[in-house]
């Protein structure tokens, strides 16, 4: 511990600073801040969780090993804030108790929950329970279940909105690599519940199934109520695609405009990131690498410490087949980021990603930073898109950038076209040189 300041304001141990206050623990001895009755947060730990859990009574080596594997944690302070927490001392109780068995099974069984998620994929990380794949892929298993028992009344709407939804959606999440499982099953949720709606509208309205559908009744309902109605279409386009069902004209909906901020309005954006003084550090670090490089949300979340280069002269990122630098203005603040990332302090030491989770192994979540970019910095996320990649487009030929990027050569064309750029698919004559400099230094003016 190094609890004094010297004369330069550097911090010191307690006998160069002349500190006579106990900071040590009386029942390990360890030199560490005292909580409760002269003991360190470490013996607090496994005093309260052994009082708890009982692993004893009758004896569980896993709860022994819980035990000792959150006493050891880099921060010990952070697990007695969880356990004082209304909602984690009931489910230790019930553990406790033997009321809940160390089971997926017993897990599933209880109200859906954050904090009983958190446990369970805390209880995986520290491999006490199996793993069982991807934790959301599991919870949208158990929510189609639900969603189907609520039509059991109604067998002909359950049976073809059941194929759908195992054959397509759960049968393609299982046996497809999913990169965002979040999005996956957001979006899977949405179609099988928009088509539930059309299949009910079918039955109540016209008194008829899915087999006798036709294009007039497409027309209608498609036609009128709201937009979520086109969520529905995906079911009637998989129908046509395994011969299950016929082939219906469905109409899409244009997008009338492109959005898209002015890059004055971008550069604004750069500097209320740099100069926020009160933004997380690691939320100001995500958005500036949307600012700058017009990542997908999904992939800055899935970054990784391994795609992170330090160089003599700066820092790379490696986001496609040639390394992205970090603007020189902004290394400060990834050096300070980098020493000192998020939610480690826990059960996710030494995580890989370069934006760790709450959860136990997991990084931060899309949802999680969308909301973030969104009302903590005010970014519109498809306009400010739009504008890095309509800005860096007359800066770097489209070939380039998506090789720098990693965004196909497609989206890097259409884009290019956007800013009028002539002959933007033509890979420049020179390598590819550092252009985000100049955002930041003219953020300055």
């Amino acid at each position: 511990m190094t609890p004094g300041l010297s004369t330069e304001g550097k911090p010191i141990c307690r006998e160069c600073a002349g500190i006579i206050t106990a900071l040590d623990c009386t029942n390990c001895g360890r030199e560490a801040e005292r909580l409760r009755g002269g003991h360190c947060a470490r013996c607090v730990v496994t005093a309260d969780l052994t009082a708890t859990l009982r692993p004893h009574n009758p004896p569980d080596l896993r709860l022994k090993r819980l035990i000792a594997e959150l006493a050891n944690v880099s921060r010990p302070e952070s697990i007695v804030t969880w356990m004082r927490g209304k909602a984690a001392a009931e489910l230790l109780a019930k553990i406790g108790n033997r009321e809940l068995m160390l089971s997926h099974g017993a897990f599933d069984a209880l109200p859906p929950a954050r904090h009983v998620e958190h446990l369970r994929e805390m209880l995986v990380r520290l491999h006490i329970l199996p793993d069982r794949g991807d934790p959301r892929l599991a919870r949208f298993a158990a929510w189609l279940e639900d969603r189907l028992e609520t039509l059991a009344d109604r067998p002909d709407v359950r049976a073809a909105l059941e194929q759908f939804a195992r054959w397509h959606h759960l049968r393609r999440m299982r046996e497809n690599r999913i990169r965002n499982m979040d999005n996956a099953t957001r979006n899977a949720k949405q179609e099988i519940t928009e088509t539930g709606k059309f299949l009910i509208w079918l039955s109540d309205e016209h008194r008829a199934t899915i087999d006798a559908l036709t294009q007039a009744h497409v027309d209608e309902y498609f036609s009128t109520g709201t937009t979520t109605r086109m969520a529905a279409r995906n079911f009637l386009q998989w129908r046509a695609r395994t011969g299950i069902g016929k082939r219906y004209n469905l109409r899409y909906r244009e997008a009338r405009q492109t959005p898209l901020v002015s890059s004055h309005e971008r550069l604004a954006l750069i500097r209320n990131v740099l100069e926020s003084d009160t933004g997380v550090l690691s939320n100001r670090i995500a958005a500036l690498l949307f600012l700058l490089y017009a990542l997908p949300v999904r992939r800055i979340t899935e970054l990784r410490t391994e795609q992170i280069e330090f160089t003599p002269t700066g820092i790379n990122l490696h986001l496609g087949d040639h390394p992205a630098p970090v603007p020189e203005p902004l290394l400060p603040l990834f050096h300070e980021y980098l020493t000192s990332r998020a939610n480690q302090c826990t059960t996710n030491n030494q995580s890989p990603w370069l934006f760790p989770g709450t959860r136990a192994g997991h990084h931060l979540t899309a949802q999680a930073l969308l909301q973030t970019l969104r009302r903590v910095f005010g970014i519109n996320i498809l306009a400010v898109r739009n504008a890095v990649l309509h800005d860096l487009t007359k800066e770097l030929d489209a070939a380039t950038l998506a090789d720098l990027l990693g965004y196909s050569n497609q989206v890097m064309n259409t884009h290019a076209a956007r800013s009028g750029v002539p002959m933007g698919s033509y890979p420049a004559s020179h390598p590819p040189t550092p252009v985000m400099d100049a955002h930041i230094h003219a953020s300055d003016q």
